[in-house]
């Protein structure tokens, strides 16, 4: 299984911009942007090139959802602070992005036994109610992620702080399934 199988599907990354905001002057002045408090306490804007959206808080925090990569995070946030500015609103400096969680995907291309790998695997670390959810659910502790495996084959890794942490956990997958000989 080479290093580019996994496929990144969400970079959900936070920062702030400014010591505050006024949400519903950058709501007038975002084409697209909605905010309505009553429902949520934050703006939403979406932008297309790369394509995330943006929840925009009074704090002056921001968090970015929905980019396909660690680049576009920084892309897409650059931009934004470039266009908060473009109306007046003076934005922080290099602000510190921390990536909060990345979801990604894999393909085993097999077949799999999630009765025989919930045995193999020990229930400590994993949750497995078929009639609840189709697909058993692991919890690494190195890498610290998520790995949602399903008899199909593919796999979905979440709560990576970056691409080698999905990486490594479908690594371990593969390695633990090859050991008991399930793959």
């Amino acid at each position: 299984m080479s290093e580019s199988s996994i496929k990144i599907e969400n970079v959900v990354a936070s920062t702030k911009l400014a010591e505050e905001f006024d949400l519903n002057d950058i709501e007038s002045k975002f084409e697209g942007a909605e905010y309505n408090k009553q429902k949520f306490p934050g703006l939403v804007y979406r932008v297309s090139d790369p394509k995330a959206a943006f929840l925009v808080f009074t704090s002056g925090k921001v968090v970015c959802t929905g980019a396909k990569n660690v680049n576009d995070v920084h892309t897409v946030i650059g931009n934004m602070a470039k266009k908060l500015n473009s109306i007046g609103i003076k934005t922080i400096e290099n602000p510190q992005i921390t990536v909060q969680n990345i979801v990604a995907s894999a393909d085993l291309h097999t077949i799999l036994n999630l009765n025989a790998i919930a045995i193999g695997l020990g229930l400590e670390n994993i949750e497995y109610e078929p009639e609840q959810f189709p697909g058993l659910v692991y919890r690494i502790d190195e890498p610290k992620v998520v790995v949602l495996i399903f008899s199909s084959g593919k796999l979905v890794v979440t709560g990576g702080k970056t691409p080698e942490d999905c990486e490594r956990g479908v690594e371990v997958v593969r390695q633990q399934l090859d050991n008991m000989g399930l793959l």
